[in-house]
């Protein structure tokens, strides 16, 4: 693999062996370099570092780069030139391309398959894979960002964003300084950034049109806040653009989208057991809706917590779904079911015995990894990448996996 650093680094020792640079010229400055290439100056800055690295020039503060005086035997130097910044002039360490990947964290549910497959591609291209966790804190994701760039440990990076209110401002300086980034699961609207991930819009209109198909007319989604979370945005979008032809005949929208115990860091029994108080108050004010569509698998969690009837007794012997003298459990296949609302989601797990617990959309992780791992290397090649990759989903009912 040919990347645009090396690329760069190449032709100025071209220049030096064939005596168009020698001892004490000055080389091309990063501008310069970056201008011709068409790359980013930290492109440039890279190739210049590997040259310095390898020996073959020094850098002056405030002047630019020269061809040192005593140059190495220029037979014994190799192309491509690659080298980790920061590892001193000799001996030159050569190493195979890196990767960065900046990840809030991965489940069973969503973002294991994702790493998974990021890691066996970087394998099967003999590229290293360095990872970072930000636990969904954007601070974290900032210190991630900027910690890849400093260190030069790494050619390019694949980030997952996290779910915030504003964009982070170290990944959007990277992106718009043009250093490689591809971004899985969702993308930076307004950005030019190369993304990959699921057509959320037509997954939820999807979800939410078989929900339609079964029989149900009022339908609620339920999320944290969408604004500047490219993919709730998008899965609310298609949950309403479902009901387009049901304009008429009692069909109707809901949406609850203020619930916030997923968001980052806010995980805890107690945030829990508040989104759990306020969707039973949801669901007191519209007992008309018969089904829910959540935007991730623990906002399918909490509603069927919120939806289960008090145990028959204190000691927690009776059905979770039902109390004694009211019969048997309700049906949550039956779509029209009015005491067991039908749940549907993103991501259910699967498992292999019972299959999985609700009706959802199945992201394809391993192709989006894939796709991620192909977009960045071919970007660091000099190739032209599309901004925005969609990859396929499926709708997966409930049981099956």
């Amino acid at each position: 693999m040919t990347l645009l650093y090396e690329r760069i680094s190449t032709y100025v020792l071209e220049q030096i062996r064939s005596g168009a640079l020698g001892p004490g010229d000055r080389v091309a400055s990063e501008m310069e370099l970056a201008a011709q290439f068409e790359v980013s100056r930290i492109t440039s800055k890279r190739a210049l570092e590997v040259l310095r690295e390898a020996g073959l020039i020094e850098r002056v503060r405030g002047k630019g780069s020269f061809v040192v005086q005593d140059l190495p035997d220029l037979n014994g130097v190799t192309t491509p030139l690659r080298g980790r910044i920061g590892s001193g002039p000799t001996p030159f360490r050569q190493r195979p391309g890196t990767i960065g990947l900046v990840i809030p964290d991965v489940s069973e549910a969503y973002g294991l398959e994702l790493l998974r497959a990021i890691e066996e591609r970087c394998a099967d291209h003999g590229v290293h894979l360095l990872v970072r966790r930000t636990r969904g804190r954007q601070p974290d994701e900032e210190k991630a960002v900027d910690a890849f760039v400093a260190s030069g440990e790494v050619d390019g990076m694949i980030v997952f964003p996290v779910h915030g209110d504003f964009y982070n401002a170290s990944l959007l300086r990277q992106v718009l300084d043009g250093y490689p980034i591809v971004l899985v699961d969702r993308h930076l609207s307004g950005i030019p950034v190369s993304a990959v991930h699921t057509d959320n819009v037509a997954a939820a209109r999807a979800l939410t049109e078989r929900l339609l198909e079964l029989g149900h007319r009022h339908l609620a989604f339920v999320s944290p806040p969408p604004q500047n979370t490219s993919s709730i945005e998008e899965r609310l979008k298609g949950f309403h653009a479902a009901f387009a032809k049901h304009e008429a005949g009692g069909y109707k929208a809901h949406q609850l989208t203020t619930l916030r115990a997923t968001l980052p860091g806010s995980f805890t029994p107690e945030h829990v057991s508040s989104d759990v108080a306020t969707i039973r108050a949801f669901r007191a004010e519209a007992p008309e809706v018969t089904a829910y569509v959540a935007c991730e698998y623990n906002l399918a969690r909490m509603l069927d917590r919120a939806f289960t009837p008090p145990a028959a007794d204190a000691t927690g012997t009776g059905s979770p779904r039902a109390d004694a003298t009211a019969g048997p459990p309700p049906s949550p296949r039956n779509p029209l079911d009015q005491r067991q609302p039908v749940i549907a989601c993103f991501d259910s797990p699967g498992d292999p015995i019972s299959g999985a617990p609700y009706l959802h959309v199945r992201q394809d992780q391993e192709e989006m990894g894939r796709q991620a791992v192909d977009l960045l290397l071919a970007r660091l090649r000099g190739e032209p990448v599309p901004n925005l990759s969609l990859v396929p989903f499926r709708i997966v009912d409930a049981d099956d996996n």
